[in-house]
């Protein structure tokens, strides 16, 4: 036991004992009963972790150490979710360098030496994927450091990767699979695309934003002269217009359901029909159905059963070549004013043309609006017709949905009603999901096509490879049957140029960590895993994804709990996050607090709710920490209690009755997943332990009481053991100072070791610690010294409790150098205190 006990040094000092001697290491001989096994969420490595990343992870880690303190061998991996379209973007402004999958592999390419981000370097797609892994591999590595230091108990052994070959070897089979059950299918179809990006974008990775807009009027002829007037804020779409929708029941326009009527400007002829989904009470009441303008147009086109007149290309431009709808000279000289322009450039041209050709009913009203954007993009989303992979997610089977919200319902949600965001979730999906992206780190779809004797692509025929060969790479590896001298020519193959959405891979993690198929003696042991824990923003894609691959490949669920963290805000209550630009970054906080007080800040959010970053609750946990390394030192000064010592006196016996009902209410709390309510209620007791009853009893203890001595080591082990799961370090330091092997290996507390508490009454403590307050509080407004003495101190109260708290009499006299000590019945508890006088100078 250190002379000044200090933090100092603390984290690296444990967390090399830890992993040299294996604390975390995980057993895999231990049975399926015995094993508590966590899908940790592997977090994104494209830069920096930030608070709301430790936050989240740091109260999992303390639901693990809680079960391995408990018996359980806990299966706690970790993993790196490394690949997407986050670290193709870091990548390239990193290097310098924009990947362009036309061009050869260079074994001898280099990024630049000095990058410039606006005149990146071309690469090919494998130069460009050794660049990613490269870098990643570095941020790991860091990432891995943060962690440790943090205080993580997971087995480092068993970390993986989204990129490696095991999750791709995973990822390919469970798509092949699905693939082979009808499960996953292609289709060419509208889909949200980013522009930015270039790749299509899944309904879970589009977000509304409110943006400035205008509602711009005028009018569609009818064969009489007269118009039916629109209001759209998407004018430059109007040579996509492929008919108007009014609601049926919208008596305006009953009269013209089945008639045509021809657009402005550009002279086609579009229907006018009737849909439930047309809203009557917005704008001028009927519509115009675009290819494709928002996700209702999608919808629209599909039950009208509509043609596709798509005029947005890839780049976010409006097509050059003129459309073959468009016949007459005035419409395709319109359109030529269109052609090739920005979105924002052919809205501003098209109002030009409508205001100069009289078209225009009135000038464009301002609105602001939401409108869809990706998740990580600057720039409104268009949606686009191309060849993608979908999986069935029940987006267009009412009976798929109905299973998964069985699935949901069978789950243990904690806190509950964050259920409701998956259930809001699966009721609002309408489409399948859209697994493709049009990026290149990531898992490849492997599958070839074969090419016919012109040149065609057959895709209704896919070369599908046997699972042995996984993983594989189209775009390298050759399909059984060929030679490589027959790719991309007449009579040969192609290979698939797409990869999968990462959250397709990422939703395998409970395949992936416990084996799959590759280790079926550990899968046994670990699956169904016991928890997922995770945030609540992505229970739309991370955890309903899990739910839907677990229920294609296993027909079960993937784990037996959930638990949902907040958000991290800011100072204004906003959510920190690395887009938004206001994630505070853990290193600087880490070295100024401590690992320990960083951790009690995280457990003290409460599950599922959002928490600030407050520099006080830092202050506050390091303030614990420094406090439990004295408390500890001062208690064991004390000495041992003789062998064969029992707890007799009531006010020994009184608080461990208290400590014997936080024992049973921190078990009951942590087994539903409260770790928050275990911490405060800890922290309550061991700050009571210490400002009342080791005051009121070290007088005996220094005196050799063993009924002192004893409870006051029963219940430093004791509150030792509830903080360890928040305090690792600090808790193993003091731990070490008098017991053998590791405090997170140590059992959790039990009432049973506390077998004299059922003796106590908490009546006794409290009545003493009423009256050691008062006789505190009146030396301080007397500014006299606490050991200053007091000639007498009178006790009012009921019957039972003066007779509680004079079972404390001689240690309340002791503690608070009391003279005279008299008990007064009374309705209220009233004490009074009269301090000695002063002696002469």
């Amino acid at each position: 036991m250190p002379d000044r006990p200090s933090l100092d040094g603390l984290e690296e000092r444990w967390s090399t004992t830890w992993d040299s001697d294996g604390i975390y290491r995980f057993d895999r001989t231990r049975t399926r009963d015995e094993i508590y096994a966590i899908d940790t969420p592997p977090p994104t490595v494209s830069g920096s972790l930030h608070m709301g990343s430790v936050f989240g992870y740091v109260q999992t880690d303390s639901i693990a150490r809680y079960h391995r303190m408990r018996g359980a061998e806990v299966f706690y991996p970790m993993g790196w979710d490394d690949n997407g379209l986050p670290t193709e973007r870091r990548v390239e402004n990193f290097y310098g360098v924009r990947c362009d999958p036309s061009l050869p592999y260079d074994p001898s390419f280099s990024p630049p030496a000095k990058p410039d981000p606006k005149a990146k370097v071309s690469c090919s797609r494998p130069n460009f994927v050794a660049l990613c892994v490269a870098l990643t591999t570095e941020d790991e590595k860091t990432f891995e450091a943060l962690w440790r230091r943090v205080g993580l108990s997971v087995d480092w052994s068993l970390t993986y990767t989204t990129i490696g070959p095991h999750a791709r070897r995973v990822s390919q089979r469970a798509f092949l699979r699905n693939l082979a059950r009808g499960e996953a299918y292609a289709a060419e179809a509208p889909t949200q695309w980013d522009v930015t990006f270039q790749t299509a974008v899944a309904q879970a990775e589009a977000e509304d934003r409110e943006q400035a807009g205008a509602y711009h009027r005028y009018g569609f002829g009818l064969e009489d002269g007269t118009k039916v007037f629109i209001e759209t804020t998407r004018p430059e779409l109007l040579p996509a217009c492929v008919a108007l929708v009014a609601h049926p029941d919208d008596a305006r326009y009953a009269g013209l359901f089945g008639s045509t009527v021809v657009s402005p400007l550009f002279d086609v002829a579009v229907p006018v029909l009737p849909h439930e989904l047309a809203q009557p009470d917005k704008g001028s009441g009927i519509a115009m159905i675009c290819t494709f303008g928002d996700a209702t147009d999608v919808t629209w086109w599909r039950e009208l059963d509509l043609p596709v007149r798509s005029i947005v290309e890839r780049n976010g431009r409006i097509k050059a070549d003129t459309p073959a709808w468009i016949v007459t000279d005035s419409g395709r000289a319109a359109y030529a004013e269109l052609a090739g322009k920005t979105i924002k450039q052919a809205q501003t041209r098209i109002v030009e043309l409508l205001r100069d050709a009289g078209e225009l009913d009135g000038e464009p009203k301002p609105i602001s609006h939401a409108v869809k954007f990706y998740e990580n993009g600057d720039r409104p989303l268009e949606i686009v017709t191309s060849r993608q992979w979908y999986l069935r997610n029940g987006g267009r089977s009412a009976e798929l949905r109905a299973i998964l919200h069985d699935r949901a319902a069978a789950l243990n949600w904690h806190p509950a009603p964050m259920k409701h965001r998956y259930d809001s979730w699966v009721e609002g999906l309408n489409g399948d999901w859209l697994i493709s992206r049009q990026r290149f780190f990531g898992v490849p779809f492997p599958l070839w096509y074969p090419i016919g004797d012109h040149g065609e692509i057959d895709h209704d025929h896919p070369i599908v490879p046997s699972e042995e060969s996984l993983p594989l790479d189209p775009s390298t590896d050759v399909p059984p049957g060929y030679g490589a001298d027959q790719r991309d020519r007449p009579g040969g193959f192609a290979g698939d140029t797409q990869v999968m959405d990462t959250w397709a891979t990422s939703s395998l993690t409970p395949q992936i960590v416990c084996g799959w198929e590759d280790d079926p003696d550990l899968f046994g042991r670990t699956f169904p895993m016991d928890l997922r824990p995770q945030g609540h923003d992505i229970i739309r894609t991370w955890l309903f994804d899990t739910v839907v691959r677990s229920h294609y490949q296993h027909d079960t669920l993937p784990w037996a709990h959930t638990s949902i963290n907040g958000w991290i805000l800011d100072a204004d209550r906003k959510k920190m996050g690395k887009s938004k630009g206001n994630a505070a970054t853990p290193i600087d906080v880490l070295e100024e607090h401590g690992s320990d007080a960083v951790r009690y800040w995280a457990c003290s959010g409460r599950p599922g709710t959002d928490t600030a970053v407050e520099v006080n609750q830092f202050k506050v946990g390091r303030r614990l920490a420094i406090k439990l390394l004295n408390a500890s030192k001062f208690t064991l000064g004390f000495g041992d209690p003789s062998a064969g010592a029992a707890v007799t006196e009531p006010i020994d016996l009184s608080l461990l009755r208290r400590l014997a009902t936080l024992v049973e209410g921190a078990t009951e709390a942590f087994d539903g997943y409260d770790y928050a309510r275990v911490l405060e209620r800890t922290e309550e007791f061991f700050w009571d332990f210490c400002d009342d009853y080791l005051e009121l009893v070290k007088g005996r203890a220094y005196g050799g009481s063993d009924s002192a001595r004893l409870t006051l080591r029963l219940a430093l082990s004791v509150v030792q053991r509830l903080l360890a799961p928040f305090m690792p370090f600090v808790t193993e330091e003091v731990w070490s100072w008098w017991q053998e092997g590791s405090i997170h290996r140590a059992a959790w507390p039990t009432v049973d070791e506390l077998a004299a508490a059922a003796d106590g009454d908490p009546a006794v403590l409290e009545g003493a610690a009423t009256i050691l307050a008062a006789i505190r509080r009146t030396k301080s407004e007397a500014k006299r010294g606490m050991r200053a003495p007091v000639a007498g101190v009178q006790a009012r109260g009921p019957a039972a409790w003066t007779a509680a708290a004079a079972a404390a009499a001689g240690d309340i006299c002791d503690a608070g150098v009391v003279s005279s000590l008299v008990w007064l019945e009374a309705d209220a508890v009233e004490v009074t205190v009269e301090l000695a006088d002063e002696p002469a100078a």
